[in-house]
């Protein structure tokens, strides 16, 4: 009314007109506001950008192509520009009313685009190439400030280089290693030959058995020259020391003995663990031994008074290998509670646990150059980097209990199980260069080929393995062997991992 106020014969009006107003316009009426309201909403900040002609629009003839939006395609539409650019212009660069931003290509430019790419590049075109470049040309467009755009539409149109996504990295190439060869076999003991060492000279080497025996035996000859007897039973470890005249020993009736090789005969007894002992390792620089047991528990022994100076607690299980080093983490033990736990000396206490593994790690070997160390497992053979035991690498395809591994300074990492296989690895890449599987000797029943432990002399020109066969076996290098007469198999990977 004129007075603003509604009465009644307004009131009725707009009734009348609400009521006899058709659905469908309401519904179409709804729809605009709320796409209105959407737009300006969502998109507000970016309206002023760049807009098509009104070719885009036009009605359609039959006969016209259409696309998958309704309209005519896109190839002949161009973008103008329209307002205060997206983007400040670079400097050097004058945006004029006919500079023109990229288009998105049609499907049939995509093909074309993705067929015409070099195949030194990539030699197998996949729905995913062509993603990337739909995703490429339509990103540029919104990520790239315009001298980029530009440079990228140089020539008349993108530069392929910009198309192609990177190629993953691939493992680098192995080293080259020569095969090892079976070069001596030793017989001398009356049962399973559990343990080896090798003394610092490397004039003679140390082997521990189920005859409840240690034997010391000549490198070069691989003659007896002599036994020591005191265990009551096996003996699972042995350890000759870099800094005195000493020999330890460990074994299943729970007995540590430190042996004066002058006299040849057991001068200290260190007692303390409540089960079989499996294992023990010298500390490199202070007069430290380290054992490791079935009770659980890894001990830190005194060597002159036999203290035992600190028991490392933590693992639920069977503590199977120990090993030693200078620096810290200078304890590392690994358990068939599937762990490998790094302890601190000085606080005896577990500095980090590690629990990749999902089967029992019967051993650990340290690499003589590296910061690194490798866990062996049924499940994988694992490479590890010091201080923290960050994850390097899995060496998958020792599929057996692994008991013993060794590593030499070039780089060649040795697995042995218990169904007598022999792996040889190259520890950068965990290419498995070479398998052996040990011949059992006449007199042994066939599944008497286990590996139970095994190791590099000190010139690392040998290799030396203790079986179940009762028997030594020295292997060597072949000399004959040549990157001709036995090449690497090898054919590249994608990298699984992190690389360090």
């Amino acid at each position: 009314s004129p007075a603003g106020v509604i009465n009644s014969q307004s009131l009725a009006q707009i009734r009348d007109f609400l009521f006899n107003t058709p659905a469908k316009l309401w519904v179409s009426l709804i729809h605009k506001v709320k796409m209105l309201v959407k737009l300006r909403t969502e998109y507000g900040p970016v309206l002023h950008m760049p807009v098509l002609k009104e070719v885009r629009g036009k009605p359609l003839n039959p006969s016209d192509p259409i696309d998958s939006s309704g309209y005519l395609p896109a190839d002949d539409a161009e973008y103008l520009i329209t307002g205060t650019h997206p983007y400040p212009p670079a400097p050097g660069v004058a945006l004029t009313a006919d500079t023109q931003l990229q288009k998105m290509p049609s499907e049939a430019g995509v093909q074309s685009m993705a067929l015409a790419l070099p195949p030194s590049q990539d030699a197998v075109r996949t729905a995913a190439s062509v993603g990337d470049i739909h995703r490429h040309a339509g990103g540029a467009e919104r990520s790239q400030p315009p001298q980029h755009t530009l440079a990228l539409m140089e020539g008349g149109g993108m530069k392929n280089t910009a198309l192609v996504p990177r190629k993953a990295p691939t493992m680098p190439k192995p080293q080259w290693h020569p095969p090892w060869k079976l070069y001596r076999v030793i017989s001398g003991h009356l049962g399973w030959v559990r343990s080896i060492a090798v003394e610092p000279g490397n004039q003679w080497f140390v082997t521990g058995s189920a005859d409840r025996t240690i034997k010391i035996w000549d490198l070069a000859s691989g003659k007896l020259k002599l036994s020591l007897t005191g265990h009551i039973s096996t003996v699972r470890g042995v350890a000759v020391s870099s800094r005195s005249p000493y020999l330890f020993s460990c074994g299943e009736d729970k007995q540590v003995k430190c042996w004066d090789l002058e006299y040849n005969k057991v001068i200290r007894h260190y007692h303390g663990h409540l089960s079989a002992v499996y294992d023990l390792d010298l500390h490199p620089t202070i007069d430290v031994l380290v054992t490791c047991s079935r009770d659980a528990t890894a001990r830190v022994w005194d060597i002159r008074t036999k203290a035992n100076v600190h028991t490392l607690t933590g693992h639920t299980n069977t503590v199977a290998t120990v090993k030693c080093q200078n620096s810290e983490p200078q304890i590392i033990t690994g358990s068939h509670d599937t762990t490998i736990r790094l302890w601190d000396l000085i606080a005896g206490k577990t500095r980090a646990t590690l629990t990749n593994h999902k089967k029992s790690v019967r051993a650990v070997v340290l690499h003589p150059r590296q910061y690194t160390f490798a866990s062996g497992s049924p499940d994988n053979i694992k490479q590890w980097k010091f201080p923290d035991g960050n994850f390097i690498q899995n060496l998958s395809g020792h599929n057996a209990i692994i008991n013993t591994l060794a590593v030499n300074s070039d780089g060649v990492l040795v697995s042995g199980a218990d169904n007598g296989t022999v792996h040889l690895w190259d520890w950068r890449t965990g290419y498995n260069f070479q398998r052996i599987h040990a011949v059992v000797q006449p007199g042994s029943l066939d599944s008497e080929s286990g590996i139970f432990a095994c190791v590099f002399d000190h010139s690392e020109s040998r290799l030396i393995t203790a079986e179940a066969d009762k028997t030594i076996k020295v292997y060597k290098e072949d000399d004959t062997a040549t990157e001709e007469t036995h090449p690497i198999n090898w054919k590249p990977e994608i990298i699984k991992r992190k690389r360090f």
